[in-house]
């Protein structure tokens, strides 16, 4: 492919990027502001000898003074340097890390929070999908299509789709975050809720260091360690950031010939099956058993359309996907979607349906594609954290068998869900809503 180098300013202000963490909470159809990337990651080499790894700190209590917290965080860092340099990390790279490294507070404040509220799928699509961010992306489209068609011959990722990715995780560069990925690494490491996921990724971001794709200074992203302008992890970053503009380094940061690669590299290692769509807006005959719209249940298209479902506008075939699913993202008074293989290779990047959805819908409308046409249900309200529990709650007393009420919709939860709802002869489509919960927990 050519090596197209097209760089774009250092942005330090950040608003949280548009992809993850609120994904759990309503089935996986809805993902807060905040960004932390949950795809698979390679294991990190371990040096040969091992090493005792760091004891993780006691969680710190609130009147534990600043000073004493550095303190003890500089001691874990002391400790993990020693690690490190077993591990092959040289000191030039150990003393550019560690020298000045901080605990980050709001690091921690961040990662022990859980959201008591959760977003509608339907409002989250409207910011994902927004005309603003349809016309945005369609701009830098256009500007990026050397890069992009380049891309697409080596990888087989449609343009559209790198560039949808790109403007969930990072608003097309706006807000890709200003946080050290050093400090918010071992902050996390330190903290010891994940320390083990934190020392693994922050080992890889130090290799990233020695093997000089970004100095310290400019390794910044979000406060759970995601980098660059598509969002990777370290661990992420070392097995599938690319160098395509050829200079030596490989930049997710500044250069765009880098930052489209290395994402399609992704997808590509993900399972992407180029020539295919991620998935089509369906309508479903009258009848259908909703209980096989739960993501799981797959057969071909052709199999599909046998059984009645057609394409929005009846005249269309459905397309020709091998493995497809339906999906009812807002339940049976929602849309539905024929989703195949590149809609599960999306979720290797964010595990959240809404996720996946909006960077479908999102690089549908940058092809000039339409929208949503069936209308979703806005008067539904979903579940609050503790909303969700009572709910498990309720279908356990009930005998319904939801599994730990753990304020988590999970398939036990769903499952549950269609039970109830067979029993009292309604649709059993397993969406959750305050209005469900109500008839469920009155005696």
């Amino acid at each position: 492919m050519p090596h197209v180098t097209s760089r774009l300013p250092h942005r330090l202000p950040y608003h949280a990027s548009a992809s993850l963490l609120l994904a759990a909470f309503i089935a996986g159809c809805a993902a807060p502001p905040a960004r932390t990337q949950t795809q698979p990651v390679p294991a990190v080499p371990r040096a040969a000898a091992p090493v005792p790894s760091p004891a993780p700190a006691a969680p710190v209590a609130p009147a534990v003074d600043d000073a004493r917290i550095q303190q003890d965080f500089e001691r874990w860092v002391a400790q993990f340097r020693t690690q490190a340099r077993a591990a092959g990390i040289d000191e030039a790279t150990l003393h550019s890390a560690f020298d000045g490294a901080s605990y980050l507070p709001q690091v921690v404040e961040r990662d022990r929070s859980q959201a008591e509220f959760v977003r509608a799928v339907w409002d989250y699509l409207d910011t994902a999908v927004s005309a603003q961010r349809v016309a945005r992306g369609q701009e830098r489209l256009q500007a990026l299509r050397p890069q992009l068609d380049a891309v697409a011959a080596r990888y087989g990722v449609p343009g559209e789709i790198v560039v949808a990715i790109w403007g969930m995780e990072s608003n097309y560069g706006a807000n890709y975050g200003d946080i050290s990925t050093i400090d918010a690494l071992a902050t996390l490491g330190f903290e010891g809720r994940r320390a083990g996921w934190a020392r693994e990724q922050l080992m890889a971001a130090l290799k990233i260091l020695q093997r000089g794709d970004i100095p310290r200074d400019r390794m910044i992203g979000s406060w759970a360690g995601a980098m660059g302008q598509t969002q990777f992890l370290p661990t992420v970053f070392l097995a599938h950031a690319v160098d395509a503009d050829g200079d030596g380094r490989r930049d997710i940061w500044d250069s765009m010939a880098d930052v489209t690669a290395s994402t399609a590299n992704f997808l590509q290692h993900s399972g992407w099956q180029a020539g295919q769509p991620w998935g089509v807006e369906v309508r479903l005959p009258p009848g259908f058993d909703l209980a096989r719209a739960d993501g799981q249940q797959r057969q071909s298209a052709s199999q599909w359309a046998a059984e009645g479902v057609r394409a929005m506008d009846d005249a269309t075939p459905l397309p020709a996907l091998a493995d497809a699913s339906i999906l009812l993202p807002a339940g049976a008074r929602g849309p539905a979607f024929l989703v195949g293989p590149n809609f599960r290779t999306i979720l290797r990047y964010n595990n959240a349906t809404s996720y996946a959805l909006g960077v479908g819908l999102l690089a549908q409308r940058l092809a000039g594609g339409p929208g949503v046409r069936a209308d979703w249900p806005r008067d539904l309200q979903p579940l609050s954290r503790a909303e969700t529990i009572a709910l498990q709650q309720a279908l356990n007393a009930r005998g319904f068998g939801a599994g730990t009420a753990d304020g988590l919709l999970g398939p036990a939860t769903r499952d549950a869900i269609r039970r109830w709802q067979r029993s009292v002869g309604e649709p059993a489509d397993g969406y959750p809503t305050v209005q469900l919960l109500q008839r469920i927990a009155t005696p």
